[in-house]
């Protein structure tokens, strides 16, 4: 860790130091000068202040954890009654992959009631061992109830790192667990590693996008992450099921909560764009709101929906559920169509894993065209209504 001193008697004139700031960090208490939580650490500061005014400050290293003493790759198993969400296989597969570089098992919770039954199927896709707590307690979720077993199970097994996934569940739970053991938690990883000495590399869009972060949580464990749905590749289920299913206990007296679920509504089900096969994305280039009707003409026509990119919903011109990208939703269609999307970090991220993407923008140099499988450089009010053309014309001679 890192801090800025500041030496008041060494400043002249107050406004001039604060001026030089340019995330505007600083600021004027009683006379004095004050570093907020706004500072970046950039120390353009320390170098352009008066001498010896600020002073960039590097805490000691803590010692490092006893790395030996941690083994394993764990993955929560997000679950409604039973049924597992897809993105638990997705990381149950690159758990796998990261073990095998460390020669470490692989692990899975499954916390719930009733769901001992469902827990075979999780030994088809790379667990070692599957630890089922199966109590009556933790039929509904509830955040204190899981944490506290979720604690209890790294205090038994102590796994390296854990990787949960990036659900309304999720999200909630690995920060609470994070924080009960005083360790690191990286959101929404777009890119996991491994280190011979264990260390999790953890890589995400950060700075709006701006640059790839690469964190490490070296000097404490249990590591944890979160990763979206469809972010990784999901193994292929194997026919036998290797592994063993462990019994997992927490006393009935340490699941007590102060929250009480008194019932469970199910949302009704409507079209997602995360289960779409075909995406049509809206980007900056389309001009006015109106203009989205030709892009959805061209979703309607390939049976796919509609999305757009985060300017579009900050504009108002659609929901915050047709959004792709690190702040909106992550998509893996057999093909995405991207109309005057400029290819931003955070969206790719989002989609960069589609089987084929076809982009159009008028600009060469745009960042999407790194990604795309096909790069058209046109203006989409010209390519789309040749593209609509086209797909009726092939629909006309089937017909």
């Amino acid at each position: 860790m890192a801090k800025l001193v500041v030496h008041q008697d060494k400043i002249d004139d107050v406004q001039k130091l604060i001026s030089i700031c340019p995330f505007g960090a600083m600021v004027e208490h009683n006379g004095k000068v004050e570093v907020t939580a706004a500072c970046r650490m950039c120390r353009l500061c320390v170098k352009k202040g008066p001498k010896g005014a600020m002073e960039y400050v590097e805490d000691e290293l803590v010692p490092q954890v006893d790395k030996s003493a941690w083994r394993g790759i764990a993955v929560y198993v997000d679950h409604v009654e039973g049924n597992i969400h897809p993105v638990t296989f997705e990381l149950l597969g690159k758990a796998r992959e990261l073990a095998d570089k460390i020669h470490h098992p692989v692990y899975a919770l499954f916390l719930g009631n009733e769901i001992e039954e469902r827990a075979e199927e999780l030994l088809h896709y790379g667990a070692d061992k599957v630890f089922v707590c199966d109590k009556e307690e933790l039929q509904d979720f509830s955040i204190e109830t899981y944490t506290t077993a979720f604690e209890q199970f790294i205090h038994d097994v102590k796994p390296t790192a854990i990787l949960v996934g990036a659900t309304p569940v999720g999200r909630q739970l690995a920060p609470r667990v994070a924080a009960r053991f005083r360790t690191g938690l990286t959101a929404d990883c777009t890119i996991l590693d491994m280190h011979e000495n264990t260390d999790l590399v953890q890589i995400r869009p950060a700075f709006g996008g701006n640059i790839m972060a690469e964190i490490l949580t070296p000097n404490s464990r249990p590591q944890l992450a979160t990763v979206r749905y469809k972010v990784m590749d999901a193994p292929e289920r194997s026919e036998e099921a290797k592994g063993e299913i462990v019994p997992f206990d927490v006393p009935t007296e340490k699941l007590g909560s102060r929250v009480t679920v008194i019932g469970m509504k199910k949302k009704p089900k409507e079209k997602s764009i995360e289960m779409a096969d075909v995406l049509v994305v809206a980007g900056r280039g389309v001009k006015k709101k109106e203009d989205l009707s030709l892009l959805r003409e061209l979703a309607d026509a390939l049976g796919g929906e509609l999305a757009c990119t985060r300017p579009l919903v900050e504009a108002g011109w659609l929901d915050a559920k047709h959004q792709i990208g690190l702040s909106g939703r992550t998509v893996r269609p057999k093909l995405i169509i991207t109309c005057g999307v400029s290819g931003a970090i955070q969206f790719v991220a989002g989609m960069d894993h589609s089987d084929t993407i076809f982009a159009i923008n008028t600009d060469p140099k745009a960042s999407i065209f790194k990604a795309a499988n096909y790069a058209v450089i046109g203006d989409l009010y010209e390519i789309v209504p040749q593209l609509l053309a086209g797909i009726r014309a092939g629909k006309g001679k089937r017909g």
